[in-house]
Parts: structure tokens; sequence; C-alpha cells
């Protein structure tokens, strides 16, 4: 077999990558050369692709429960017309509302949550969350508020590169990470800043690691922010130009005990002061933070001093600075300087962020007898039931809907809770793609071809066409005759035949099953499930033309659109579609007068109200970060534990000093305690964690047939561990890197 181009589905990189296949089997896997971001480079974890590929838990038919809770196979009419059924009773006697929808997409599959919204829409649905508003929301609902977009780090450019809470080497989330963090700390010039209560692999190669004591990293981002002011370390004439709000925050960094703070967060104040002249200095700094920052105490404010850190040094609009990127698709949706006032959820009054509710309210919108509560729900590519905190109360939210449908690859923990299960081929089984397109200056979009068929004997149908053939069952798409006419006669008739009927609301609402319908059937290679990318070009074509045909792209207006629509269908191994000028960014910032916000009133007065410290329990000593990326952890998709060669059972990593205390030692079986649980793991003695400081990591505990078919539990789940209750103020986001905790040796036999 020759290799077939495609990408990894393990992180939001998507990194490109080519497989040979030995049957059914992904025999050999290695970068793809020709993917204009990954340029051949992959991490270790995309090469054992082969345990989410041929999962022993794959799903093969559609499925109902019985009465007696066990599922039986049943025919896709059938399941069309109960699951269309069944939804458009709830919203025929409760209202649309009370319709919930989770998911669309996880780290690779984006391309058929593009139409899950058609049948929502249809069906008067207006809630919805997925993975993001778990760790995202706070630094969306900031970048909303202080200029209309979010910036991203550029790191091939910079000349300090700065993580904060973030470890690339692990995590990825910049492209070709490893090389790119090795060519930073080679280089004289460059300076690699890292942010981490952990020694991590990045914080290994930094040239500055500042390690907070776990929970303190608001005292010592406002002490490093505090200390630009204070020293006046500010680009004056840069930031006239573009802010405002200056003012306001000198008057509370301006104020700001550095010495204290340092002392809070465990850190040398010269170390601190010398990090601020080292940023304030640099020609260009680059700033990525992450879930270890994004997912404990103050988190949203966190995100605010971040963004400070980089928006008070000028570093925004020029290479290797911060700067908002072209999106392909709306994956974040800005709302504070539009026209739509806030929104909040209907029980539990939780602000909706980039039209997600908060993940850590999801429970109490459902275990109510209010009115408005959600009562059916539509799960799709996600597991709520094990990805969310208080997994045990999650289950008990979704048991006690009125209807549970999801829409998945394997048997989840989730699935296992449904009234209907429709099943989906895999990422490698269909087109698909990715909408996490947050590079600057170059910009690239990957649409994946199939790289086999779905399994022999197996009846599975790719999300679009399920989502299309359940709004066909409610009478929401309309005659199509006229646009099948119009696309005879070629894609200019045709784009003025759809607009023409998008007047139409009710027609607007299910417009991408629509294209699907009509302009999907013509595409090359049973490419219909791209059909939803022609209108996402048009969008990006119309607003960026000039960036887009810098990338080359030819054509002015609909032809512009039309051929960068063509060139992503002929372009396997995926295609750069927009390519910016230096200074391009300032230009989108969205704000009424293109200025970045400086002040955000509500969170400088958090900053000014920061104490002397954390909360402490002494009933629960030590800090747990729930859910470490490690070498042999990804997302979820990998459910088989066979695929981690390396800490099988998921090891507790404790200082030495704590395990001697403890009497613990390499191997040796400790329970970690929570509020909310126990859990008894082997223990691994490292130096990496300071002492208080735990960790657990992610993607483990998730339920898989052995050998003989028999359901056994991969390690400790995080999530049986966590609360939904322990959650940010303004964003609601989860502080999983903040879970009190409590450790004890387990005693052997006598």
């Amino acid at each position: 077999m020759e290799w077939q181009p495609t990408a990894c589905v393990l992180c939001a990189c998507n990194c490109g990558i080519e497989i040979k296949l030995d049957g059914r089997r992904f025999e050999r896997i290695r970068g793809d050369k020709a993917h204009p971001s990954s340029l051949g480079y992959t991490c270790e974890k995309p090469l054992r692709l082969d345990h989410y590929q041929n999962g022993a838990d794959r799903l093969t038919h559609p499925l109902r429960r019985r009465p007696d809770g066990s599922f039986e196979k049943i025919d896709w009419d059938t399941a069309i017309r109960e699951v269309a059924a069944a939804f458009a009773a709830t919203r025929d006697v409760h209202g649309g509302e009370t319709i919930f929808y989770y998911g669309g997409g996880g780290q690779g599959n984006h391309l058929g949550g593009s139409y899950a919204g058609s049948f929502m829409r249809a069906l008067g649905a207006r809630y919805r969350s997925n993975a993001l508003a778990q760790e995202k929301t706070g630094q969306f609902w900031v970048g909303d508020r202080m200029l209309g977009n979010v910036a991203t780090g550029d790191f091939d450019h910079c000349e300090v590169a700065l993580f904060i809470g973030k470890n690339p080497w692990q995590s990825h989330g910049i492209p070709r990470a490893r090389p790119t963090l090795r060519e930073i700390a080679r280089d004289p010039d460059r300076c690699l800043i890292v942010i981490d209560p952990r020694r991590t692999e990045t914080a290994e190669l930094a040239d500055i690691h500042l390690r907070p004591k776990p929970g303190t990293d608001a005292w010592l981002l406002a002490a490093l922010t505090a200390t630009l002011v204070q020293e006046d370390l500010l680009p004056h004439d840069w930031l006239a130009a573009h802010t405002t709000g200056l003012d306001e925050v000198r008057d509370v960094l301006g104020n700001v005990p550095i010495g204290l703070y340092a002392d809070v967060a465990g850190v040398d104040e010269s170390l601190i002061r010398r990090t601020a002249r080292r940023i304030a200095a640099a020609g260009s700094v680059a700033v990525h933070e992450d879930l270890g920052v994004q997912m404990t105490l103050h988190s949203t404010v966190n995100s605010y001093l971040d963004t400070l850190i980089w928006a008070l040094t000028g570093n925004f609009g020029r290479p290797g600075t911060n700067n908002p990127p072209i999106l392909f698709a709306p994956l974040i949706a800005f709302t504070h300087w539009g026209s739509r006032p806030d929104r909040f959820s209907p029980v539990a009054g939780a602000r909706i962020i980039s039209g997600l509710v908060p993940c850590n309210v999801i429970a109490d919108e459902i275990l109510t007898e209010h009115p408005r509560r959600y009562r059916a729900m539509l799960v799709e590519t996600a597991n709520p039931a094990h990805s969310l905190a208080d997994s045990r109360r999650m289950r008990e939210a979704l048991n006690a809907l009125d209807l549970l449908v999801v829409i998945d690859v394997a048997m989840t923990e989730t699935a296992r809770l449904a009234d209907y299960i429709l099943p989906a081929p895999s990422q490698f089984e269909k087109w698909e793609a990715t909408f996490f397109n947050l590079e600057t200056p170059a910009n690239y979009f990957h649409l994946r071809r199939p790289v086999l068929d779905p399994p022999p004997g197996s009846d599975l149908l790719p999300e679009p066409e399920i989502h299309a053939r359940l709004c066909e069952a409610i009478d929401a798409v309309p005659d199509l005759t006229t646009l099948h006419k119009a696309l005879a006669e070629g894609r200019p008739a045709f784009a003025a035949a759809f607009l023409n009927l998008l007047a139409d609301p009710g027609a607007a609402k299910v417009a991408p099953v629509i294209l699907y319908r009509t302009l999907g059937p013509t595409l090359p290679g049973d490419a219909a499930a791209a059909a939803s990318l022609w209108a996402l070009a048009h969008k990006v074509a119309l607003a960026h033309p000039a960036a887009v045909q810098r990338a080359g792209i030819e054509g002015e207006g609909l032809a512009l659109g039309d051929n960068l629509f063509d060139a992503i269908l002929a372009s396997p191994s995926g295609i750069v579609f927009t390519v910016d000028e230096p200074g391009d960014g300032l230009t989108r910032v969205n704000t009424p007068d293109g200025k970045v916000r400086l002040a955000l009133q509500d969170l400088l007065t958090e900053i000014a109200a920061l104490g002397d410290g954390p909360p402490s329990d002494p009933d629960y000593p030590f800090v747990l970060s729930a859910g470490e990326r490690r070498a042999f952890t990804a997302n979820t998709i990998f459910r088989d534990p066979a695929w981690r060669r390396r800490d099988p059972a998921g090891s507790l990593r404790i200082n030495p000093a704590d395990a001697a205390t403890l009497g613990l030692v390499n191997g040796s079986p400790a329970r970690v305690t929570t509020r909310q649980g126990a859990v008894e793991v082997p223990v691994e003695i490292t130096e990496t964690l300071l002492p208080g400081h735990i960790s657990l990591p992610n993607g483990l505990g998730l339920t898989y047939p052995d050998a003989n078919g028999t359901l056994t539990n991969s390690g400790a789940a995080p999530n049986e561990l966590t609360t939904s209750a322990d959650r940010d103020p303004y964003a609601g986001t989860p502080w999983h890197k903040h879970v009190p905790a409590r450790v004890e040796n387990v005693p052997g036999p006598t």
C-alpha cells in the first residue's frame, strides 16, 4: 500500500502524518513532509494511532436501549425516525431551549460538528457546550473585552518565548513544538521563559524558570506585571497610540507589593524583576498560556495578567509577537463589542462565553425542577460522563434526562448511558478537518481524505449524513429543486440562488445541510462532507482578500472564494490559506476605536484584593493536579490502555521529601483522597514537583474490554476526585490543577 496523507488527532496541532496500511492495521506512521505547518514533524504519540482505529469497543450499528438497560441493534431508518421524533416531542412539550448540545469535534473532527448546528437550530435549541468551556473561556472572555479577538504567539520569529502553565514538550499547542523549543533554547540571542510549578521538559530547556507554589500564579503574574509598571519599563508612545486605560492599570499595579507577592508565590523577587526586564528589553515576545493557569485558582485573572504582559510591553501586531489569527471557521464567538447582549444559562445563571455554557454547571442545569431545565441532550464525539468534574453527579444528571442521544465511534462511558447510539466512522474512514487554525503570519487548513473504508459488515453514517437525515425527518429542509437547477448552470448561479434561499429564516437555520444535499454530491472523491467549507472559504475570502491572495490563491470576489475552496479540495496534505503582512494584526482589533482596552475594572479589583495567599485546608494539605499530560497520555480517543508504553497504571507523582515523610517508595501504593473521592495508585517519586504538589495523568480511568470481553478499568479517573463547585467565578472553568487532597501510605499485607 502507498503512504496516505492525513493528520494526527491527539492535540490541537493536528500535525500532518502519513499512514501505510496492512489490511486494516496501521502498519507504519510517519510525519508528512508536505504538510505546510508540521513539515514532517511528529511526536511519539501518533505512531500508536492503530489503537484508536482498531479499538475493541468500536461501534458498528445503531443501537437502542431496551427497558432492561441492554442495547439492541436497529436500522438507520428506525434510528433516525425515532430520534427525530423524540427530540421534536421535547421541543413541542417543553420548548426547544430545553434541548442541549454537547461536543462537536474534539481535537480533530470538527467537520461533522459544522452540520450539527442545523438540527439544533431547527429544533429551537439555544444552549451548547464542549471541552473549550473547561479550559479556554476565561481567556476568550478577556480577549473579547480587551480587543474583540484573541491573540496567539508567533514562536517561529520571537526573541523571547514565554510559556505560562504550559509544557509544549508534551502538550504541544505550537507547530513543531520540540524542534521549535530546541531552536529557541540553543540560540544565544533568544530567551525561553517558563512559568510553571513543575520542572517540566520545557522548563529543563528554559533560560528562566519561575516556579510558583501551586495556586499562587495570580500573585506571581501580578508581581511580574507590576514590575513593568513600577520600574517604568513601558513603551509609552506605542501604548498611547494603540491602547486605552493605562492610567487605571497603573493605579492598581503601581500599588502591588511586589516583594510580598513574590514571597506568597515562593519565587525570588530578584528573579521576577530580572524576568520583567528581559521581557521589556526584547524586540519581540510571544506568550502562550495553557491549562496550568486556566484550570486553577484565579484562572480568568491569570488570563488577564498574561495578556497584560504582552499588551503593556507593546508585543502585539508584529512578527514574533502576539497577533489575532484569521480563523477559517468561527471557532470562537466574540460578542462584547457586537450587538448581542451577555447571555446566561437558564438555571444556574452562569455566564455563557463564546456561546458555551460552563461545563461545571451542566449537571445543575439538569438536576432541578426548574421549568427551563435541560431535558434532552445530543452528545457528539464527546464523553462528559468521564471528562467533566464530579463524574458521579454528571452520570446522575445524564440518567435524569428524558432523552440522551450519543453520536460517536466507540462505546464510551457516556454512550453506555444513552437511549440511542448513532455510530460514525472513525476519523480515518471519512473526510475530516479541524478548525484549530490559530497561526500567524501564515495560517493553514487541512481537509483530510479517508485512509480506509469503515469495517466490513458495519452500518455507519458520517455525521453530516446523520444530521441531514435528522433535519429531513422533522421537515426542516426546504425544497431544493431551484438550487439543483442553479448548480447545473455553475457555481456563480448557485451562489446567487443559495443566498436568495437564505433570506428564508427557516432555510438559513439548516444552511450547512442544504449545501451538503446540493453542492456535496458534485464534489470529487465523494467529498460531500466538505460542502460546508464552501461557505466558510467565501467568508474568509470576502473578509481578508489580500491575505488569501498572498497565500497564492488567485481571483477576485466570488472567484477568490471558489478558488480557495477548490485549492483546499485539491490539497491532501493541507494548504496555507492566508498570509499576513507585518502590522495586519493591529487591524483585527475589533473594539470601536481599534485600540486595546487595558483596563478591565472587575479584574483589576480582584488583583488589588489578592491578599496574602490562597486558602489552605489542614485536612487536605496537598494540591493535586488532576490531569497532567505525559509522554503516553493524550485525549481519550485512545481508549485501549495497551497504547501506553510507559506508566501504564498512571502513577501518582510526588516530591521525595513528601514521599519520605509518608514512608512511600517508588512503585508502592498510595491512597489519594479529595473531598469528592479516593483512589489507590502506585507512586513515582520525582523532584520535578515541589513539596506539597502531587499529580495524576490525564486520559486514564476508562472502561475497556479485555481479551474475554469483560470491561476493565484502566486506572484512576481524575474526575472521580474533582468537584463541579470548584470553578472560576467569571468563566466557570474548573480548578482541575488545584484540587485539595491528602496522601496516605497503603499498608501491605501482613
